[in-house]
């Protein structure tokens, strides 16, 4: 076995004790329960052990049932040393070895009496169905067939001390260590129960009974009188009449991770129920919390992806290259259309345009507009992400044989042409000189905000420089850049190239593609302080949680007795606790989700960018869960670091 204890038969289940002493500190001194105490018990007996108030019999059986430890002597079961510095040992011995009966039952509220039945099987690894039908198998013999789902306030005393004695004998537990088992009961629910254990002594189980009363004693074949921590007489037992047949069936020592996890997350959810007001109140902490990263990570990646959108509008990847210098005293410049083709040649430029801007008039029937003019080449749409709607942009041969061509924007077009009217292949004319609108511009101010980009005609560079503008120097010139994240290399490259051409630095490149990243990164810092924001909310949630489980801890400081009285392991503790605090959380985190797509999406029907990811909803849940485990952890390991014997006594 793991723990170092060999499984226990009905032939080498004997308890001895050797030199046994209890003592407790007391102001400077120390209080002595229990001296030099020498005791051994044989398999089969049936034992009392009495004494007054206060001369240490319950001490005794505690030490005896490893509830508490000594602070001398030896104890031995079936021959092997108890190490009482060895939790999980301890543990084991309780869980395979022994059954405990207390005087107030000691049933946990909120389960039903087969539940109660069937906790201590928990611990052992027995499936659910096994524990079921063993613990029905138990409540039927003692006469609860008809209450097995009855809760502790529903039951009368009796009823409570006969469930309390199927869960001892639910892990097939041979040894019953009874603590005034008759002391709350009526005389005969109390004569009942004496009968109930006697009958099992009969069938070979060892019972000890701890009591002060000589009728409850008499019922036993042995009786041991404790007086000031003393044995100051001892019956004996006829040798005859012990059994020494049959064996103790070891259970299960199955404890796989899983079925652990399955069983904590099962008695947590029974917990939380109990008090379904406070848990709810507890709940509303990470619900709040979970539904703000929900709600606000959703806006703020809309809104990045927003704000990317506008950016994206006009080409993320540019560069322009502007005539003059930006100095106050720097020299002024032009641009042609040879600096642009210089600029093409550039590496990590992928293509670079001419652009010459100015206003005209365009007239259609009698409609006269004043608009932007644009004459540019047919990299246009690449540069400048700016597609064509209907029709098709201006060619090459359009540009070098000076083509009267002519793409307008969306809102020219309402402006000029009445509704329904098809502006394709239509003439108007720009400054008095016709042109052929061949295309409409995709509308580009419902993204960016501004109305007047599809208030603009574009023309072929060659058409609009010598027939409209009367110029060869450029506005600027329009660059796309391979590589966004080498875009200051490519500037400097630039630079240097015009430099050389110019002899002289009177121009200006402004990195578009720089200031995207900046803007892209407030963008994500700004959704991230959001999301802090929200992770606050959950934070106060989680110490919510917090405080709770540790108020649980303390109500329920005798439950954690019972189950370690029954064999749970500290860690099995610890495993419950925070599967408790673990459900909570999971449950907030589902309800917060749900509550947070649900506002999300309202705020998405108001007009607002929303935008749902796997990532805003597996954080945010994720987020949950781990509160639950970091701020449950602290209660759970409070609770498992409890000691049996303490938390047994605790009202």
């Amino acid at each position: 076995m793991a723990d170092g204890t060999a499984p226990l038969t009905r032939a080498t289940a004997r308890l001895e004790l050797r030199g046994v002493g209890k003592a407790y500190p007391a102001g400077e001194g120390e209080v002595h329960v229990l001296e030099g105490v020498s005791l051994r018990i044989e398999p089969g007996e049936f034992v009392a052990i009495m004494g007054a108030s206060g001369s240490g019999k319950s001490t005794l059986l505690n030490i005896l049932g490893c509830l508490d430890c000594p602070s001398e002597g030896q104890y031995s079961v079936a021959g092997v040393e108890v190490d009482f510095r060895n939790p999980d040992a301890l543990a084991r011995i309780r869980r395979e070895t022994f059954g405990f009966v207390f005087q107030q039952y000691h049933l946990i509220p909120g389960m039903t009496a087969r539940q109660n039945v069937e906790m201590p099987a928990t611990y052992t690894g027995t499936g659910r169905l096994e524990r079921r039908r063993r613990a029905e198998g138990l409540l039927g013999r003692l006469g609860l067939n008809e209450r097995l789902d009855y809760r502790k306030g529903q039951l009368s005393g009796g009823q409570q001390q006969r469930v309390s004695i199927a869960r001892a004998l639910m892990n097939s537990g041979r040894i019953l260590l009874a603590d005034e088992p008759t002391g709350a009961l009526d005389s005969r629910s109390g004569t009942e129960v004496m009968a109930l254990l006697r009958e099992l002594a009969e069938q070979g189980h060892t019972v000890i009974v701890v009591t002060h009363d000589s009728r409850v004693a008499a019922a036993a074949r042995r009786v041991i009188e404790i007086q000031d921590g003393r044995i100051v007489s001892d019956t004996g037992i006829d040798e005859a009449e012990r059994s020494e047949t049959s064996q103790l069936a070891p259970s299960s020592s199955g404890h796989a991770i899983w079925m652990r996890l399955v069983e904590a997350l099962s008695a947590a959810s029974l917990a939380l129920r109990v008090n379904p007001i406070r848990t709810a109140l507890t709940l509303l902490g990470v619900v709040v919390g979970v539904a703000s990263v929900v709600v606000l990570m959703a806006v703020g990646e809309g809104a990045k992806q927003a704000v990317l959108a506008q950016l994206a509008v006009f080409g993320t990847n540019r560069l322009y290259v502007a005539p003059g210098s930006s100095e106050q005293r720097g020299p002024g410049g032009t641009l042609t259309e040879a600096d642009a083709a210089i600029v093409r040649e550039v590496p990590g430029v992928a293509a670079a345009m001419p652009y010459l801007k100015g206003t005209v008039t365009v007239r259609y029937g009698n409609v006269d507009h004043r608009t932007n003019g644009v004459a540019v080449t047919e990299q246009f749409s690449r540069i400048l992400n700016w597609s064509v709607e209907r029709g098709a942009f201006f060619t090459a041969d359009d540009e070098r044989g000076l083509a009267a061509v002519a793409l307008i924007g969306r809102k020219l077009e309402r402006t000029l042409f009445p509704a329904g009217e098809d502006s394709l292949r239509k003439f108007v004319l720009v400054d008095n000189v016709p042109f052929q609108v061949i295309g409409v511009l995709s509308e580009k101010g419902a993204l960016t905000g501004d109305a007047d980009d599809d208030d603009t005609i574009v023309f072929p560079f060659s058409t609009g420089s010598q027939r409209l503008f009367g110029t060869p120097y450029l506005s600027w010139i329009s660059v796309l850049i391979q590589d966004i994240g080498k875009s200051e290399s490519v500037v400097e490259a630039i630079t240097v190239a015009l430099t050389e051409r110019h002899r002289i630095k009177d121009f200006d490149v402004y990195n578009k593609a720089a200031s995207v990243v900046a803007q892209t990164e407030t963008v994500e810092i700004m959704t991230s302080l959001l999301t802090v924001t929200a992770a606050v909310s959950l934070l106060v949630g989680g110490i919510g949680v917090m405080n709770i489980m540790f108020m649980t801890v303390t109500e329920r400081t005798r439950e954690i007795g019972i189950r370690m009285a029954s064999g749970a392991r500290r860690r099995d503790i610890l495993w419950q606790f925070l599967a408790e605090a673990i459900v909570l959380s999971g449950v907030g985190g589902t309800v917060g989700l749900l509550l947070g797509m649900a506002a999300a999406l309202g705020a998405a029907l108001s007009g607002m960018a929303v935008i749902f990811s796997l990532r805003a909803v597996v954080s945010a849940f994720g987020s949950a869960v781990a509160t639950g485990i970091l701020f449950g952890y602290l209660p759970a390991r409070r609770a498992a670091n409890l000691e049996p014997v303490v938390a047994l006594a605790r009202e």
